[in-house]
């Protein structure tokens, strides 16, 4: 009778765990059904994401391109400061369009962009230089040995069009500029103090180039800013209408505001950065980035002056173009750690 009951027992206990592995099969196809529709969700969003940005690049490169040769002839025909002026802003649409687009542009696409804009910025320039009085091109008239002396070497890395701008000569020392007056700047200096001020800098170009061990202040809006070879440099700057361009710089400290900052060949070097579109570093290791914080009298005047918008802020969104892999950070650039960010700039 014991075998018995316990013969029937093992049949009611097998009976049950079979009911319970029946009532399992359900739940796992299920789940197996709701996975293979979250599959098919994720697979067919990402098509959408693909399509989308497929057609902003599109949208992109046609307005592009149509914004250029627009500039480009009113460049080529501009005898009146009123078509410059009309060049000038459609290059800062161009400028916009570029910022509006950097989310979803290819690297490619946008350093191909940047670049193309920057040529359009200098042949702006130059239409400047040539509307100007003879009498501005007086420092043409001093001896070739003084003006070779200062001259600026052009950066390697910035489009051609760039170096008609670098090709003028900057002053050895901190007073006078023999530059073009649109181009303001110091070079070939070691262990100084320089400054220049609101009315020396508004919306012109500043080039600085061979400094070591410098500490430079720069207080008001240029137009552009230009850093190249140098070393131990502590630079502090206000707000910079459109670019700035580091190349070459090494163990250097910055502050500055822009639209757009590109760095080429750089090694150990802080930025305490405010810029409203991405940060681009290439050829770069030891990089570090931090939020702007240089404060003076009247800056606030002056990023009204400049255009950029204070509220929009992409000092930690950085392009690497020499690290393409987007699941992996870029081993060439790092946020500075909060306990390394109070600076006593002054």
């Amino acid at each position: 009778m014991e075998s018995v009951s316990c013969s029937a027992a093992a049949v009611r206990t097998g009976d049950m765990e079979s009911q319970r592995d029946l009532s399992l099969v359900p739940e796992r196809l299920q789940r197996r059904e709701q996975e293979r529709q979250l599959e098919v969700e994720r697979r067919k969003q990402k098509r959408q994401n693909q399509e989308v940005e497929k057609e902003n690049s599109h949208f992109f490169v046609a307005t592009f391109v149509r914004e250029r040769a627009a500039v480009e002839e009113l460049l080529e025909r501009a005898e009146s400061v009123e078509r410059l002026e009309e060049a000038a802003s459609r290059l800062q649409g161009l400028q916009k369009l570029i910022n509006d687009s950097v989310f979803f542009l290819a690297a490619y696409d946008l350093r191909q962009g940047q670049e193309a804009l920057a040529r359009l910025q200098a042949a702006l320039a130059e239409r400047r230089r040539g509307l100007q009085p003879k009498k501005r091109f007086a420092f043409k008239t001093r001896g070739k040995d003084a003006a070779s002396s200062t001259k600026v070497d052009a950066a390697p890395g910035i489009p051609p069009a760039v170096e008609s701008i670098q090709d003028s000569p900057l002053p050895k020392k901190a007073e006078g500029d023999l530059g073009p007056s649109w181009v303001c700047g110091f070079s070939n200096l070691e262990s100084q103090v320089l400054e220049k001020r609101a009315s020396e800098l508004h919306q012109r170009d500043v080039l600085l180039t061979e400094l070591s061990n410098c500490t430079v202040r720069l207080y008001g809006n240029p137009n552009t800013l230009r850093l190249t070879k140098a070393h131990s440099c502590k630079l502090l700057c206000g707000p910079v209408s459109t670019s700035v361009f580091l190349e070459d710089c090494s163990d250097c400290v910055l502050a500055v505001a822009c639209q757009q900052l590109r760095i080429h060949s750089t090694k150990d070097t802080r930025i305490f950065l405010q810029v409203t579109s991405r940060a681009i570093v290439e050829d770069c290791s030891g990089i570090q980035f931090a939020p702007y914080t240089w404060s003076y009298p009247e800056i606030d005047k002056d990023f009204e002056s400049s255009g950029l918008d204070r509220s929009k802020n992409n000092w930690n969104d950085v392009d690497d173009f020499n690290w393409l892999a987007r699941d992996m950070a870029s081993p060439n650039w790092s946020i500075l750690p909060e306990e390394e960010r109070n600076i006593q700039w002054d």
